[in-house]
Formats: structure tokens, C-alpha cells, sequence
């Protein structure tokens, strides 16, 4: 399960670079890396949404911090 957790945070973080670098420049980074693959593209950002379910349902199990305040 660790490894999960690991790739799911780290699609997370890839997924919000993007949207910042959208909102401040414009600039969609997973686009330019595979915009010659869309298919490949959109299995990106499915991916990352994917991440931020699981995140979400299961960060108080997952965190130190949060799983002390029980």
C-alpha cells in the first residue's frame, strides 16, 4: 500500500504543477510533454484524478498527523 500512496501523491503533486503553471502562465506542462499522445494524455489526468480519490479517502489512515487527532 505504501507504493500506491507514493505514486498517488506524486500524480497528485504533477497534477497540481499543472494547474498552477495553467493559471499563472497559461502553460500546461503534461500537454507539452505528451501532446504528440492523447490517449496517453487523458490516461494522465485520469490518473491524477484517480489519485486525489484515494488521497481524499484515505489520508486519516495515511497521516501521523491527522490520525493523532482521533
Amino acid at each position: 500500500m505504501k507504493m500506491l500512496h507514493m505514486v498517488s501523491f506524486t500524480l497528485l503533486i504533477v497534477g497540481g504543477l499543472n494547474w498552477g503553471l495553467w493559471a499563472l502562465f497559461n502553460f500546461n506542462l503534461v500537454n507539452t510533454i505528451l501532446g504528440s499522445w492523447p490517449t496517453v494524455e487523458k490516461l494522465v489526468y485520469i490518473l491524477v484524478g484517480a489519485s486525489a480519490v484515494y488521497l481524499a479517502t484515505t489520508h486519516i489512515s495515511d497521516c501521523k498527523a491527522c490520525a493523532s487527532k482521533k
